[in-house]
């Protein structure tokens, strides 16, 4: 049976103040970009064609209209995109290194995005998508954790494939004991995943060497998680399917910004496999390096301008879903 759409994602939506250079006092000025990891991602699934909608809430402030203006704009279903009258929309901004690489500063204490709360779930999306994505950070609050959890429930029993990001920033954790115990916790729900190195690491309890990493993998398997997809930043790629590992070098790039470029890259790899109408028992390692071949090419792209949504490239028509 068919379903209307291809990708829900739930989770965090904010705003990322991404530096843009100094005033002539010397001080840094920000750019106001929207963001948040399940966005980005479903962002560059809509530009593959794919029908996505977007779970999660924003303040009734000028950010969250700014938003919710976003979320449309990029070609995402945001009618269960809720507005909290109480709670501000939540930021972070952006400190960028000489390479591209960024560290964040949030302010989200009382951000809307961790108050979506279960009884604001859309029942009836979720049993209509082929693919449910949702990310560690709605567990840093107990409201928003509560609805992840239910529409996990809803889209398991819908028989949605499962994508999992265990997006790891310590500010948001009290500890990264927290983090890793939350994050392993949702790996056992999880059908694919994509994660970092050192989120590898973190979850297994090994280092970021290439030992530690393979041996990272084979605790992520043996958790349940069929297909893993670990980015390096600019270094090559490691995909783990059911255990046999492919790696992929991805093409040289100087980069400007690197923000929502892991994003970008899950979103690319999934739109390929939904493209070609892949479940996890068809996918093979080959068809796995010709997905994170496209997912490398499109958000290497992606680091050449800033900020997140805005830097997707346009996508081939032969590349595109429908």
């Amino acid at each position: 049976m068919s379903k209307t759409y291809d990708i829900i994602a739930l989770g965090e939506l904010l705003i990322d103040f991404t530096p843009m250079g100094r005033d002539d006092d010397g001080d840094v000025m920000f750019a106001r970009k929207a963001g948040g990891a399940p966005l980005n991602l479903l962002a560059a699934c809509a530009k593959f064609g794919g029908r996505t909608a977007f779970v999660g809430k924003v303040g009734a402030d000028m950010f969250g209209d700014f938003l919710i203006e976003t979320v449309k704009k990029s070609g995402v279903d945001a009618s269960a995109l809720r507005v909290d009258p109480i709670h501000n929309t939540t930021m972070a901004f952006v400190q960028l290194s000489e390479n591209g690489d960024r560290d964040f500063t949030f302010a989200r204490r009382f951000g809307a995005d961790t108050f979506l709360s279960a009884d604001e779930v859309p029942e009836d999306k979720l049993r209509d998508t082929r693919v449910f994505h949702f990310g560690s950070l709605s567990f840093t609050s107990p409201v928003s954790a509560d609805a992840t959890r239910r529409a996990l429930d809803i889209a398991r029993r819908s028989g949605a494939m499962i994508s999992y990001d265990p997006n790891f920033r310590p500010p948001l954790w009290e500890s990264a004991e927290q983090a890793a115990d939350a994050m392993r916790e949702n790996l056992t729900c999880a059908d694919l995943v994509k994660a970092s190195r050192e989120e590898v690491a973190l979850v297994a309890g090994t280092d970021t060497t290439d030992e530690g990493i393979a041996a990272g993998l084979r605790y992520v398997h043996g958790l349940g998680v069929r297909l893993c997809v670990v980015t390096d930043g600019p270094n090559p790629v490691t995909v783990s399917l059911n255990g046999e590992t492919s790696v992929v070098v991805p093409e040289p790039r100087k980069c400007v910004d690197t923000t929502g470029a892991g994003d970008i890259f899950f979103g690319t790899f999934l739109s390929c496999l939904l493209r070609e109408d892949k479940t996890l028992e068809t996918l093979t390692p080959e068809d796995c390096v010709r997905y994170a071949d496209a997912a490398n090419h499109v958000s290497g792209l992606s680091t050449l301008k800033h900020g997140a949504i805005a830097s997707i490239p346009e996508i081939p028509a032969e590349w595109r879903i429908r």
